[in-house]
């Protein structure tokens, strides 16, 4: 079994921890009966907030900070000149800068509410509400221009990542033209000489046999007609071997992952552990088609998920673990189709394994092949 790697907060988690942690300690000193209980609350949903990466639009994230703005702002009703409404403001900003619309009028919604129920209990002039509506306003757009921001630099390290992908595969035609144009010169020029050299050496050898010459003539033409088919033959894998364009397996697999990451502008990591090694052709081969049906299955049943991928290299097999992250329990499919049915004889033939299923929170395809 596979030990879970252990996350540690970035900063920016810290910083949304901070955000509502500090100004609950702050309000402690004033806090009766009813400001304790809302501040246990808030400082208890503050404890995932560091571990939440970037408020990722997904329906759990949402919630908890919506739960966060809920109680924050309840204390901020509760006590009105307390730093609550710095919890309040600030998780409404990462809701903003990451979360889907709907959230994010949720949250917009929420302030507005509690600051008019502020105005309206402390009975103070329309314009203490109006300058709060202008501090939440400041944060909403604060946070629409930072994730404007943010989609404009996604997009440039798109374009750059197509740019580079284009490059590769222009150095690359080029690299395969020449080694094609040189094994065309190598076939035309050395195979078809050594050919007719074997033919003219084994003609050679009939007719100093049919005229009854020396076995030792006979034998060293034998050794020379060898030889040229000797030659012939490690020219024919010269050429074969130019031919051939053989990508490791990694850069394989990290180019299905890029172009999903292109294609859907999801997630796709690769991890590679162990020592890499040259596979067999028919193993590496195994692995590339395991990751691409996989990939179209993500496509199919889960668009725009994050996928994870593990190829790990251990003594005498190499393990390969495809994960797309959902966010919820897929439900198990009724029978295996045509491409896991495929992977798992492909797989089979090679006397190895593949295990394929509902993980936690997406699909999961596991699969060991001896190498």
């Amino acid at each position: 079994m596979t030990p879970r790697r252990v996350t540690f907060p970035s900063a920016q988690g810290w910083l949304r921890w901070a955000l509502i942690a500090v100004p609950m300690v702050t309000a402690m000193p004033r806090a009766d009966a009813l400001a304790w209980v809302l501040i246990g609350i808030t400082l208890a949903l503050s404890i995932p907030m560091p571990w939440v990466q970037d408020l990722g639009a997904r329906t759990p994230s949402a919630v908890l900070a919506l739960a966060v703005i809920a109680s924050a702002g309840a204390l901020w009703v509760v006590l009105p000149g307390s730093w609550a409404s710095v919890a309040l403001f600030g998780t409404t900003f990462f809701v903003v800068l990451r979360q889907a619309p709907v959230p994010i009028v949720l949250a917009v919604v929420l302030n507005a509410g509690l600051i008019t129920t502020v105005w309206v209990l402390r009975q103070d002039q329309w314009e203490s509400a109006l300058s709060t509506y202008a501090v939440l306003a400041v944060i909403v757009l604060m946070g629409l221009n930072r994730r404007t921001r943010l989609a404009r630099i996604e997009q440039t390290e798109l374009a750059l990542a197509r740019a580079q992908t284009a490059n590769e595969e222009h150095a690359r035609a080029a690299a395969l033209a020449e080694r094609a144009r040189i094994a065309r010169e190598l076939h035309d020029v050395l195979a078809h000489s050594l050919a007719g050299l074997s033919l003219n050496l084994q003609g050679a050898r009939l007719m100093l046999v049919r005229d009854g010459a020396s076995p030792d003539a006979v034998a060293q033409l034998e050794r020379a007609q060898q030889l040229a088919a000797d030659g012939l033959a490690e020219a024919r894998q010269a050429v074969a071997a130019l031919r051939e364009d053989a990508v490791p397996v990694e850069r394989a697999i990290a180019d299905l992952l890029a172009a999903y990451r292109l294609d859907s502008g999801a997630r796709a990591d690769l991890e590679v552990s162990g020592e890499p090694r040259e596979l067999d052709p028919a193993v590496g081969a195994a692995l590339v088609r395991a990751v691409q049906e996989a990939l179209a299955n993500t496509r199919k049943h889960a668009a725009y998920a994050d996928v994870e991928v593990k190829l790990d290299y251990v003594a005498g097999s190499v393990r390969l673990t495809v994960a797309d992250r959902q966010g919820r329990r897929p439900p198990a499919a009724p029978a295996a189709g045509y491409g896991l049915r495929g992977m798992s004889e492909r797989v089979a033939l090679l006397d190895g394994h593949v295990e394929s299923g509902p993980g936690e929170d997406g699909w999961r395809i596991h699969l060991t092949v001896p190498a």
